[in-house]
């Protein structure tokens, strides 16, 4: 796959990057190489690998998942100008 100029173009249009036309070679070229090493990586063998997130084995640390109420209530409401039992009070808006 080869890019031309008025991809080079509409892709920086797409991206809101200002493009000289004096940087649109420059950056057809680079985004051809890109274009070339992906098309590279798709002659690779993969069948039998496992899809991975890292390359490095990990296990993602878990807690329990339990519902509180964090304990701070009185805390997070302190500033408030209005409360009641632990809530904001907030002025009514739709009548």
């Amino acid at each position: 796959m080869s890019v031309d100029a008025a991809t080079v173009k509409r892709i920086a249009r797409l991206a809101r990057i200002a493009v000289t036309d004096e940087d649109v070679p420059h950056l057809q070229g680079e985004l051809n190489a890109i274009l070339d090493f992906v098309a590279q990586l798709d002659e690779v063998d993969v069948t039998g690998v496992e899809p991975m997130t890292s390359v490095t084995p990990m296990v993602m640390k878990k807690r329990q998942d339990g519902v509180t109420d964090g304990g701070i209530a009185e805390k997070i409401v302190l500033n408030a100008p209005a409360t009641e039992d632990n809530y904001f009070l907030v002025p009514k808006v739709v009548e």
